[in-house]
């Protein structure tokens, strides 16, 4: 059998057509991998029969976050520290003492909130510098490892940073219907 090569146009064609109709783009990604299971099979199949590779198996699933909690964090960050004004004024004609005297500010209010609504601890209680070993199966959650990584665990570094753990979080409860998309209310003087 002969084969003709394709111009651009019919190739953009193709792309299209596998794009937008479901039955030829799972004949085409059968023919080219027979030995996998066709589309079709494998959204049929019922959860227990699809076979995942190992790699797949670890992954985690993912989770919808609720966004409430952070933007309450950041509504007592604005009301204490002022931190979004700061974070919005261009500071670029400011002088190093203005900004340093708002960062006071910012600073102070910050540590505040966070004294008052979170318990942070250290995840490592080593001081930092110190050489630690990292054991086999250590959480990577809790230990990010840089540098040249080479091998299995165990592993041998220095601890750059010790880490935070929130061993508490202590947020205000909320109203039911309260918006919390309004960080802070705008202020009107009359």
């Amino acid at each position: 059998m002969t084969q003709t090569a394709l111009s651009f146009l019919e190739r953009l064609r193709l792309a299209f057509s596998i794009l937008f109709n479901r039955e030829l783009a799972t004949q085409i990604y059968s023919q080219l991998s027979p030995e996998k299971k066709s589309l079709s099979e494998i959204e049929s199949a019922p959860e227990s029969q699809v076979e995942y590779s190992e790699e797949k198996a670890t992954i985690a699933p993912i989770e919808e976050t609720d966004p409430r909690s952070a933007l309450q964090l950041l509504a007592l960050l604005q009301q204490e520290a002022r931190f979004l004004d700061f974070i919005h004024e261009d500071i670029q004609a400011f002088s190093d003492a203005d900004i340093g005297a708002a960062a006071r500010v910012v600073h102070e209010g910050s540590r505040k909130v966070i004294q008052q609504h979170l318990s942070l601890q250290p995840v490592r209680s080593e001081n930092e510098m110190s050489r630690i070993t990292v054991p086999e199966g250590f959480d990577a959650s809790k230990l990010r490892l840089t540098g040249k990584l080479l091998g299995q665990a165990p592993f041998t570094g220095t601890l750059i940073h010790c880490g935070w753990y929130a061993a508490e979080v202590r947020l205000p409860k909320l109203v039911a219907d309260h918006d919390c998309r309004v960080i802070a209310p705008a202020e009107v003087e009359l």
